[in-house]
């Protein structure tokens, strides 16, 4: 299955409002009155698109050059446009600057962070990285072990040797630590990757965002410049309430990126909109639209923005 068509199954759930809304839509009149563009506010918030922004797009909406009578094809693509050209902002593809590049990744309990990196770990190595990993979650056993799994699964199926992990001595270890010892070991094997996860944290708990820095002071003993990139990784079940979190985060440690998983599961999607509307928004450097190894990707907006309005990419 292409990278487009598992966007579009994993976002059937976000589609099914936007679909519904531009059936009804149409069904209302073939054409761009105050009904038609009533009911298409109604589908973007259902999608958790926010308000202004999906006020916003109708705006813009009404300048397109549409045909008479209206058809549902063509206001799908209509929308998807001007979806697209809202989502370009946070298309931007990671970079790897330096050898090895680390790569912080934080977020709270239950987005999917541990798993996300041992998909990442796996996927660059079957690109041909040597990647380390290092377990810096030392507050969850399950974690680590999780985190193990996958990275055992990943060097089995490439060039052994090309995935390994840097676990804590023993559980409640400092965090730092391991990030450090990570970062000692890539060196040392001249490695291309260090990805580090780090322990879940609530994002209106300052105590324990506090503890982030840390980690960062950590690694530039051994690499000024690191974390290359910090990533936050986001549960899109919860829709526009991951913004504060974005916000939290970014106030305790610089992000510069962010991962937005589970998006199968939710009929939110709609919410990258809104996050690709606020001031200076972070890219989104990869999404999850399902629980195997090839549902984590890069963003691409014309695709998203496709499979959102309900255009099948088998056409």
């Amino acid at each position: 299955m292409s990278w487009l068509s598992r966007i579009t199954a994993g976002l059937t759930k976000s589609a099914a409002n936007v679909t519904e809304g531009i059936k009804q839509a149409i069904g209302i009149a073939a054409k761009l009155d105050d009904a038609t563009l009533e009911a298409l506010e109604e589908a973007l918030i259902a999608a958790d698109t926010s308000l202004p922004v999906a006020q916003a797009l109708l705006k813009d909406l009404k300048k397109a050059k549409l045909p008479d009578p209206l058809t549902q094809e063509a206001l799908k693509q209509a929308l998807a446009d001007l979806i697209a050209a809202r989502l370009q902002p946070l298309a931007q593809p990671l970079s790897f600057p330096a050898s090895p590049t680390v790569i912080l990744v934080a977020g709270v309990n239950g987005a999917g962070k541990t798993t996300t990196i041992g998909k990442l770990a796996a996927q660059w190595a079957a690109q041909g990285k040597h990647v380390v990993v290092a377990a810096a979650d030392t507050f969850r056993a399950a974690a680590v072990a999780q985190l193990k799994v996958w990275t055992d699964r990943a060097d089995a199926s490439t060039k052994k040797g090309s995935v390994s992990i840097v676990p804590p001595a023993k559980e409640g270890a400092d965090s730092a630590s391991v990030a450090y010892a990570a970062l000692e070991k890539a060196q040392n094997e001249h490695a291309d990757i260090v990805l580090i996860d780090t322990a879940g944290r609530l994002a209106n708990r300052a105590d324990l965002l506090a503890e982030l820095p840390k980690l960062n002071r950590a690694l530039q003993k051994q690499d000024a410049t690191a974390p290359h990139h910090t990533l936050l990784v986001l549960d899109a079940t919860l829709g526009q309430s991951t913004l504060p979190q974005v916000a939290e985060f970014h106030k305790q440690i610089p992000l510069t990126g962010l991962i937005v998983t589970k998006l199968d599961g939710t009929a939110k999607a709609g919410f990258l909109l809104a996050l690709a509307a606020q001031p200076n928004p972070l890219p989104v450097v990869a999404i999850g639209v399902g629980e195997s190894l090839d549902d984590l990707g890069p963003f691409e907006p014309s695709a998203f923005a496709a499979a959102l309005v309900g255009i099948d990419s088998a056409k």
